[in-house]
């Protein structure tokens, strides 16, 4: 690749962690405010009611699928990328000044609600207008390399949001976590977001959109033109089913699993997802340049293959692991597995859709699907144990990844696809070969 373009890779995946940091100090630091924001009673109910707040904000990621992704494909990937961490900043504030239960009755809730609302329209736009920028930015023969690095920034994010949960757990008391600790993530968040507004304010747009002529497409980022590739959407949803359960299972809901279910304390909890995901995110590339040689195909496949017949066994040895190294090996394990859908998931959506169609073809349907399944997964998760059936939620992922098994088996290979002649392409059978760069 040349310097521009690690330029463009570098800007995309800077602002795409800040996003992600945000995003993901909600759902890590939830155990410390739940309690701040409801009467005092059940903790777990208090938990289930904060969580039913996260997960509302998935279910605004299809409008901000949509919005942004419009904007994306009417006005160019960096006009769409420069608006979500605007947004992103602006929930982030909101969250850090929220006032408690204590403070101003159910009017915190409020606060955060709308916060979760704005952070879900930001990242529903984010989703779609990074992958479809660090598609489109990288060299035709490595996509795949170059469009993992969206869950590298994402799980760089989230490892910059536990960490500095562990820091805090080291160096203030639980009663201050409680209390006050848990706003300042928050603060750090909108901070990130306004360093990063400055570097995409001065980001390049990508080749593929400025020579493609999707600028001057009257019918471009509309649901009539999403509409002419509904197969395409319909596909986007069904091989993202799988692949967000078991992502947010093993990500967002780990930490919560080993300390209410395992009976871990929360800062050996917290450690073994920093190292579990520190690991997950530095084979994101060498998964997407594996794609690159053999095809994504195969990496999906064996995703969805081992989600299939390992999250029971692996989420049931995880309940008893009891101490860092057993569920730290368990944990890698599940995670090693979801990377052969992490890693390439967003090229493969991005390489489905022509240039004038391409951002609101990933966003909107992925964000329906995220909102469905990934949104939900911890809020089904406590529902789950809290009816006392908690191996229920295992066999729920095992089931979303077994749906997903049978799209991939049955998708076309997207590696060599020319992403300047998608438009121009007849609709092929999945026995017709792609014609190659």
């Amino acid at each position: 690749m040349g310097r521009e373009q690690w330029k463009k890779i570098w800007v995309g995946s800077a602002g795409n962690m800040v996003e992600w940091f945000d995003w993901f100090v909600y759902a890590t630091f939830a155990v410390y405010f739940a309690d701040a924001f409801f009467p005092k009673g059940n903790e777990t109910a208090n938990l289930m009611n904060t969580m039913g707040i996260f997960a509302v904000g998935f279910f605004m990621r299809p409008v901000g699928g949509w919005l942004l992704g419009r904007i994306g494909d009417r006005k160019g990937r960096k006009a769409a990328l420069t608006l979500t961490v605007t947004l992103m900043s602006a929930s982030a504030i909101l969250i850090a000044i929220a006032p408690t239960y204590a403070v101003a009755g159910y009017g915190g809730v409020a606060v955060l609600l709308v916060a979760r609302l704005l952070q879900g329209l930001s990242v529903g736009g984010e989703y779609a207008a990074s992958a479809t920028y660090l598609t489109e930015a990288s060299d035709p023969k490595k996509r795949g390399f170059a469009s993992s690095f969206q869950y590298v920034s994402m799980t760089a994010g989230q490892l910059l949001g536990l960490g500095l949960q562990i820091v805090m757990q080291r160096s203030l008391s639980d009663a201050a976590l409680h209390s006050w600790g848990w706003r300042v993530p928050f603060i750090v968040g909108a901070l990130g977001a306004a360093v990063v507004f400055y570097l995409r304010r001065s980001m390049l747009e990508t080749e593929v959109y400025e020579e493609s002529g999707a600028a001057r497409d009257e019918d471009r980022g509309t649901l009539k033109a999403l509409w002419a590739h509904k197969r395409e959407a319909l596909l986007v949803m069904a091989l993202t089913m799988g692949g967000t359960v078991a992502y947010y299972t093993y990500t967002t809901y780990l930490t919560k699993f080993l300390s209410k279910s395992a009976g871990m304390d929360k800062s050996t909890a917290s450690l073994v997802s920093f190292c579990v995901l520190f690991v997950f995110m530095c084979i994101q590339p060498l998964a997407g340049a594996l794609s690159d040689r053999i095809g994504r195909r195969p990496l999906l496949i064996t995703f969805a293959v081992g989600s299939t017949f390992l999250t029971v066994p692996i989420m049931t040895m995880l309940k008893h692991a009891g101490t860092f190294w057993p569920a730290f090996g368990l944990a890698l394990l599940a995670l090693v597995v979801v990377t052969g859908y992490t890693s390439i998931n967003a090229c493969v959506k991005a390489e489905l859709f022509p240039t004038g169609i391409r951002a609101l073809g990933v966003a909107l349907p992925y964000a329906i699907a995220n909102a469905l399944f990934g949104g939900t997964a911890e809020y089904v998760a406590l529902w789950f144990k809290k009816a006392g059936a908690e191996s229920g939620f295992y066999w729920y992922v095992a089931g979303c990844a077994a749906v997903s098994l049978v799209v991939y088996l049955t998708m076309r290979e997207t590696r060599d696809i020319d992403l300047h002649r998608v438009k121009d392409e007849p609709r092929r059978t999945q026995a017709e070969p792609v014609p190659s760069n």
